[in-house]
């Protein structure tokens, strides 16, 4: 179920993605365990919730509810830039 999604997605991440934590074949093999996790979360998911969710820092697959039979599928990557600022964390004063 949805091999075409996982296949576009490795496409587009062989293509446009650069990712130092992972080799095309170690996507490949995450968008497989990501895919199994979101089906399985879709599948048990409770009353009146429409989606599906499952991800790692890098990749992020969402089955929503549909008007069809399956669910629509959404692969997203997950953008990092090393040059994004951190916020700074708040230090509590001592007296």
């Amino acid at each position: 179920m949805f091999q075409k999604e996982i296949d576009n997605a490795l496409r587009a991440f062989d293509k446009y993605i650069i990712c130092i934590d992972k080799t095309p074949d170690d996507c490949a093999r995450s968008l497989e365990s990501l895919m199994q996790k979101a089906i399985k979360a879709y599948e048990n998911r409770g009353e009146g919730m429409r989606h599906g969710i499952a991800l790692d820092n890098q990749v992020t697959i969402i089955l929503s509810q549909g008007e069809g039979e399956l669910p629509l599928c959404g692969i997203y990557f997950n953008l990092h830039s090393p040059y994004k600022k951190s916020v700074a964390k708040k230090v509590k004063k001592e007296s």
